[in-house]
Formats: structure tokens, C-alpha cells, sequence
């Protein structure tokens, strides 16, 4: 005899019944109270674990990410961040575009545009919105932390809801017990932000199938819309196996007779989803100009999903699918045996987890498993009758682990990963376009480690007595815990230390910019040696006034000539913020300081002559190779000298073992030669005139007695080479930028120097940084100009 039950449609049997009073019954005895403090203790657990790995991941970001990583799309998000808290989707520099133009940006000429021309990023603003709130508070880093531990937090209901937990909250904190999730984590990137929210599509989708709630299946389409919106591709690889279960259920269910119940609840998911779909097409029309257009594909129309010919700015490859395969192959080794939770260890970890996962699927369709979570197949009936179970604890793991096989065979179809072998990205901060496959290996990966705890517990407990099995199972859990430890340590040591070796390098390279003061670098939290009112007491330094300057607007505006430009090299191209992040501009370019690539004489003087502001050149010497070694930074107060003439002097050390040296000016026109005295120091006296350049203190040797200089901006070059015996020689170039125009000249002053060996002329490897530089015994410089 029994009765039919509501839920699960299956037949209760009487003493199922007595059993159910009983337990409704105990309802407010301690009995029940007992489990509902079980139950909090594990929330509690689970939010104290995600609490950490929040704390954790703001931690690396302070302190090991202070100036961000070698990864320059970080400079994108914020910049990107900034314009969104200035309502902005462009950016409209004027004449200034190939100057500012920030790295990742896309130059788009519109005649409506103030100056003629607009620039946009190749990403959405999706990402960027969730920065800008930090921002918004002068907090960047508690977002990143907040993201972290909200994705842990995830985890948890995800693992929970498919096993129990106990596992869930293991699984929390093996998400936070991997390289890739810490470091990636702790970087204005856009992975970790996109993987909490696919996450919490997923956790919504759980509730919406197995609490048949409208609601929560509104709320995952919705994130899983943002999801696209932020990453399309890696929205729709997650994705895919939850679109596979749907699809299986609602063929079930419409075999069953309640299709329509579950065709609405699965409308109510797509819906928001295809709304963000929509929202994503339209920013394509507003930016781009097309709807089916991405930014990222406008920036580089080969940089996409599938094989062939692909290239971004100067790389290209021939992409094949063998090439995908082994792509693939070594993110997955890199991933299993590095960057993954606890390194190789929480990949056994994971294959013990799916044993054991396969194990209980396989008790339940046999029916010899009847305990545990077996009760629980049947969620999400919501009260009416149904002739299946829509998503078992077996099909949530089955899906998620699905998530791991769309995630590496999605991803083999894209160039991205290649790309990041090859420039070394992949190495500092892991295979970033897999960080989805995280999820799937910290679920598995707490389901192994509580499976074998609750297996050591039990051979224990069968071969010694209560209070002995409890010490032996302590034993061996600290011994495992050291050890896993160990290896965790290890797996993330080596990223840790190189990152950290490129975050001292760039330490040292800002350092003269700090020390200046103009201000705490825009969007930059947790700098060294900067307070809370750096902005307003270098403002106060330099003058800084309230004026502005719009680069569209009038350039002698009130109080723009007390601001700071500040022009810096360009070691990748013409691109600001590459690699030079922390040194971005603000949206309206009208900062206390603006960042402008040095481009030569016509370049930087309709740089001056816009902004009006207090120039500066930023250089350095040495070779940058990546923040991998360090190079001797220069901050130098330029002045810009008019006048009919301007007489220049310089003074110059001679090498030990020089034995002749010559003198040469060198223009646009030519070049004229001066005879000098041999193996001693050298004082050049030269001047610049509306007729020319001539050193004045030196016999001419050969060309005219002055060189003349071509109207508008143009570079002049003083050369002086002293060589030795066996060939060995040291060239002093000095480089000034000067503007004939009408009867006078403008000199940029001091002009920039290097020291060359073995050629006459050479790049930032031989750069003058004053005197304190590294240099060949007898090298110095001093240099001097007035206007006459």
C-alpha cells in the first residue's frame, strides 16, 4: 500500500510515510536543528574559504601586480573603465592620435567626430563596467578580490549541488589552490570576470531546473548574456553542454507529456541571453559600423576563430589544425601539471574524482546505490509531476565535465593560445584562454579528495578502535595537506618569481616618474612611495591648474601651460600604455600629466604647440626586453628656446685610449665635418640660426660653413667620434628637434644623447641618463643653450 508523491510521481511506501512524520515531527527538536547547523557550518566554511581567496587574490595584485603585468590588454580594460565613468565610448585625441593612441585601440576617421577622428577599444565594455566600479571608489583591486571570491563562492553551490558540501567547500578552496586562478585572478583581465559569471549562469541554472523557478532561469540568461557580451567564444564553449542538456530535456519532457512546462523555463533562460546577444550586436553597429563586425576583428580582421592565414599587428601564421592539436595538447599538459589546483597532485586528484563520480552514477542505474545523494535525483519538480529527473546529481557532473572537453576542443580552434606560447604570456600567467577548465577540475578535484578522506576514514575505523582510527586519519590528512602544499608551492614559485623579477624591473623604471610627483599614475592603485594626495601635491608641484585641456579646445586655456607632458619611448610602435601601462592617459587627455610617444621633430613639436603644457622627456638605457631586465630610467625638463639665434655648448670626455676623433653636424640637407684636437676631452661650441647650423669653435674640414636646416620641424645631429688603434671607436650623437619658421628657430632643449660603441649611430642601448649611468671609463656630457 502507498500513496503517490507529488514531486517525483513515484509510489511512497507506508513506512516511507511513518518515516516522513517522524522526521516532521522532530522538525524543532535538536535533532533537526542539528543538521540545520551542519548545514551553516558549511556555508560558513564555504564563505570563510572564499572570504580568503578573495583576501589572497587583492593581496597579489597590490603587491605583486602594482604596476600590472607584461600583458598590456590590462591597460585597455581600464582605460576603457575610465571612459564608462565618463560616459564615453570614444576617444577623441584630435591631432594628437598618433601620439596617444592607446595599445589595442582602433582609429576610426569620422568627419563628426571632434578633430575628425574617433578611437574605441577591440573589446566590449562589459568587463571594463565591472572595473569602473572600483574605480568609482578609488578601489581597482578589491574588485579583482571580490571577483575571486565571489567565483570561489560559485564553486561551492555548483560542487555542492552536485555532490554535497562537504566537496563544495574543498572545491572552493582548490580553486583558489591554483596558479592560473590566483595570478590571472589578480590582473584587470577579462578571464576571471567572465568565468564568475558563466559560473553563476551555471549555479541559476541548477536552481531554475531543479526548483522549476522562472526566476532563477531569468537570471542565468541574463548572465550568460553578459558573459557573451564580455567573451563571445568563451561564453558559448561553456555553455555548450548546459545548451546539450536542455535540448536532451526538453525532448524528454515533451515525451513525457509536461514539454511545455520545461519549454517555458528554458524560454525563460534564452531569452536574456539573445537580449545580450542583441545589445552585443548593437555595439558592434555603434563602434564598428556593422553589426556582425567585432571590434577585435575591425583591429585585425585576421585575428579569429578557425584555421588558415591568421595574423594580429606584425605575426602572422598559417594556422592548421595539427597546429591546433598540439596547441592544445601542451595547454592541457600546462594546465595539468602546473597551473591547475595543487599542480600534477590536484589533477590525480580530479581523474580520482571522475572514478569515483562514474562509480556513483553507476550504483544508481544499477540500484545498488541507495544512499546518499541518491535521495536527491529527483530535484527540481517544483511540485508537479514529471516523469523523468530534468538534472540528476550524475547529469550536473556529467555537464561539467563537458565543460572541460568544450573548453580544450573549442579552444584548439583558435590561434590565441599559439599566439600566447609564443610571446611568453602563457608562461608568466598560464594558459588564461583555458581558465573556464578550472572550474571542472576543482569540482572533481574536491570530489577525489573527500572520496579518498571518507575512504580513509572508513579502513580506520574497520582496523582500529574510535579514538585511534581518529588519530591515524589526522596522521595522514596533516601529511597529505604538507604535502599537497608543497607541491602547490612549488607549481606556483617559478610564475611568482618571474613575475615578480618583472615587477621590480618596472619599479625601477618608473621610479624618476615618482619621484617627480606630477601625480598617482591614473588608475593605479598600491604604487610605492605615492600617498593618497600624490595627484593633488604634484598638481601643486608642477602648477597644476583647474583650466584643463581638451586637445580639441583652445590650447592656451588657463592654466594648461602648468600642466606636465611627459614624452616617453615607443619600443613596440606608436602605441601608448605598450608597454608603458601605468602611463595612460585620462579619457579627455586634459590630466595633470599627459603621456605622449616621442616620434620625432614634426611629431613632438605639434605635440607643444596643442597641449601647452610643461614638457618632459622620459627615456632610459639599456635594451627593453619585457620588464626581463632592468634598464637606467631619465626623466629630463625640456625647454623650448626661441629666438633668431641660439648658441649651443657641449662638452665631451675622451676614452682612455682615443687617439683621434672628429666632429660632424648632420641635417635633413647634409652634413658639414670640423677638424678637432686628438685623445682629449672636447668642448663643441655650435650654433642654430634661421640660415643654418655651424659649430663655431672648429676649423671646417668639409661641407658648407653652415649647413642649412629645411623650414618646419626637422631633427639636427651633432656626431662626435673618437677612435682608437684597433678600431674600437665612441660616437656622441646628440639628437634636437628644431622648427625654422619665419625668421627664427625653436630648439627643444636638451637635445637627446647617446653614447654609441663601435658605430656612429645607435638606439636606447647607448642612451646618456646623466652622469650616474653606466658607461665606458672617460665617457661624460655636459650641455648647455641660450638664445642669443
Amino acid at each position: 500500500m502507498g500513496r503517490r508523491d507529488s514531486n517525483t510521481g513515484w509510489s511512497v511506501p507506508l513506512g516511507g510515510r511513518v518515516r516522513a512524520a517522524v522526521r516532521g515531527l522532530a522538525f524543532g527538536t535538536g535533532f533537526s536543528i542539528d543538521i540545520d547547523r551542519t548545514r551553516t557550518r558549511r556555508r560558513l566554511a564555504a564563505l570563510c574559504v572564499s572570504l580568503v581567496v578573495g583576501l589572497v587574490v587583492t593581496w597579489l595584485a597590490v603587491d605583486l601586480f602594482p604596476y600590472h603585468t607584461v600583458n598590456d590588454d590590462e591597460g585597455v580594460y581600464l582605460t576603457q573603465a575610465a571612459m564608462l565613468l565618463e560616459g564615453k565610448l570614444f576617444l577623441y585625441p584630435g591631432q594628437l592620435t598618433e601620439a596617444v593612441r592607446p595599445w589595442f585601440f582602433v582609429v576610426q576617421e569620422t568627419p563628426s567626430a571632434p578633430g575628425g577622428v574617433q578611437l574605441y577599444s577591440k573589446y566590449s565594455p562589459a568587463v571594463p563596467a565591472l572595473f569602473a566600479v572600483g574605480l568609482a571608489f578609488g578601489l581597482p583591486n578589491l574588485v579583482l578580490g571580490a571577483i575571486a571570491a565571489v567565483s570561489a563562492a560559485l564553486v561551492y553551490a555548483l560542487t555542492a549541488d552536485a555532490f554535497d558540501r562537504t566537496t563544495g567547500v574543498v572545491a572552493a578552496g582548490l580553486l583558489g589552490l591554483s596558479p592560473l586562478f590566483l595570478l590571472t585572478s589578480a590582473t584587470f583581465l577579462a578571464y576571471a570576470p567572465t568565468t564568475m559569471l558563466n559560473l553563476g549562469f551555471a549555479v541559476c541554472y541548477v536552481r531554475a531546473a531543479r526548483r522549476d523557478s522562472s526566476g532563477y532561469a531569468v537570471v542565468a540568461g541574463a548572465l550568460i548574456g553578459a558573459a557573451f557580451f564580455a567573451r563571445p567564444y568563451t561564453a558559448v564553449l561553456f555553455a555548450l553542454p548546459f545548451i546539450a542538456h536542455s535540448l536532451w530535456a526538453l525532448a524528454t519532457a515533451r515525451r513525457a507529456g509536461t514539454g511545455w512546462v520545461v519549454f517555458r523555463r528554458y524560454a525563460a533562460i534564452a531569452l536574456p541571453g539573445l537580449a545580450f546577444v542583441g545589445l552585443t550586436l548593437a555595439y558592434n553597429a555603434v563602434v564598428t559600423g556593422d553589426p556582425l563586425t567585432f571590434p577585435y576583428i575591425a583591429f585585425a580582421p585576421r585575428d579569429g576563430i578557425g584555421f588558415g592565414e591568421r595574423a594580429i599587428l606584425d605575426y602572422e601564421v598559417v594556422y592548421t589544425p595539427a597546429m591546433g592539436v598540439d596547441t592544445a595538447v601542451e595547454a592541457l599538459d600546462l594546465l595539468a601539471t602546473r597551473w591547475g589546483p595543487m599542480g600534477w597532485l590536484g589533477t590525480v586528484a580530479a581523474v580520482f574524482g571522475v572514478g569515483v563520480t562514474a562509480r556513483r552514477w553507476w550504483g544508481h542505474k544499477t540500484g545498488r546505490n541507495l544512499r546518499g545523494s541518491a535521495r536527491r535525483r529527483h530535484h527540481g519538480l517544483g511540485g508537479r509531476d514529471r516523469a523523468f529527473a530534468e538534472l540528476s546529481d550524475d547529469a550536473l557532473a556529467c555537464v561539467v565535465a563537458g565543460v572541460f572537453a568544450s573548453v580544450f576542443v573549442g579552444n584548439a580552434a583558435f590561434w590565441g593560445t599559439h599566439n600566447g606560447l609564443r610571446n611568453g604570456l602563457i608562461d608568466l600567467l598560464g594558459p588564461f584562454y583555458h581558465f573556464d577548465a578550472l572550474v571542472p577540475l576543482a569540482v572533481f578535484g574536491a570530489a577525489g579528495v573527500v572520496a579518498g578522506a571518507r575512504l580513509l576514514r572508513r579502513l580506520a575505523h574497520r582496523r582500529f578502535s574510535a579514538s585511534e582510527a581518529r588519530g591515524v586519519v589526522f596522521s595522514v590528512l596533516l601529511v597529505s595537506a604538507l604535502f599537497a602544499g608543497g607541491v602547490t608551492v612549488g607549481a606556483v614559485e617559478e610564475p611568482y618569481d618571474e613575475n615578480r623579477l618583472r615587477t621590480e624591473t618596472f619599479a625601477s623604471t618608473y621610479e624618476p616618474l615618482l619621484d617627480a610627483g606630477f601625480e598617482q599614475p591614473p588608475l593605479t592603485p598600491s604604487l610605492p612611495g605615492v600617498g593618497a594626495g600624490g595627484l593633488e601635491s604634484g598638481a601643486e608641484g608642477i602648477g597644476g591648474g583647474d583650466g584643463g585641456l581638451g586637445v580639441a579646445g583652445d590650447p592656451a586655456a588657463a592654466g594648461t601651460e602648468t600642466k606636465a607632458l611627459v614624452f616617453h619611448p615607443g619600443p613596440y610602435g606608436d602605441w601608448s600604455a605598450h608597454p608603458f601601462q601605468t602611463l595612460r592617459n585620462d579619457p579627455g587627455f586634459d590630466g595633470p600629466v599627459l603621456y605622449a610617444i616621442d616620434g620625432g621633430a614634426e611629431r613632438d613639436v605639434a605635440v607643444l604647440d596643442a597641449t601647452n603644457r610643461t614638457p618632459y622627456r622620459f627615456t632610459y638605457r639599456g635594451t627593453w626586453t619585457g620588464a626581463e631586465a632592468p634598464v637606467e630610467p631619465e626623466l629630463t625638463r625640456l625647454d623650448v628656446l626661441a629666438g633668431e639665434r641660439v648658441d649651443a655648448t657641449t662638452a665631451l670626455g675622451a676614452p682612455a685610449w682615443a687617439n683621434t676623433v672628429s666632429v660632424r653636424v648632420e641635417t635633413e640637407e647634409g652634413y658639414a665635418r670640423y677638424d678637432a684636437a686628438t685623445a682629449e676631452n672636447l668642448t663643441v661650441e655650435w650654433s642654430l640660426t634661421p640660415a643654418g647650423v655651424a659649430v663655431t669653435n672648429r676649423p671646417l674640414a668639409a661641407g658648407p660653413a653652415r649647413l642649412s636646416v629645411p623650414a618646419g620641424a626637422s631633427e639636427v645631429d651633432l656626431a662626435v667620434t673618437y677612435a682608437g688603434d684597433f678600431g674600437e671607436t665612441v660616437t656622441y650623437r646628440q639628437t634636437v628637434s628644431v622648427e625654422r619658421s619665419g625668421g627664427e628657430v625653436r630648439v627643444v632643449w636638451p637635445p637627446e644623447t647617446r653614447v654609441c660603441r663601435l658605430t656612429t649611430d645607435c638606439g636606447t642601448e647607448g642612451e646618456w641618463v646623466g652622469p650616474d649611468g653606466d658607461y665606458l671609463d672617460g665617457v661624460s656630457v655636459e650641455t648647455d643653450a641660450r638664445v642669443a
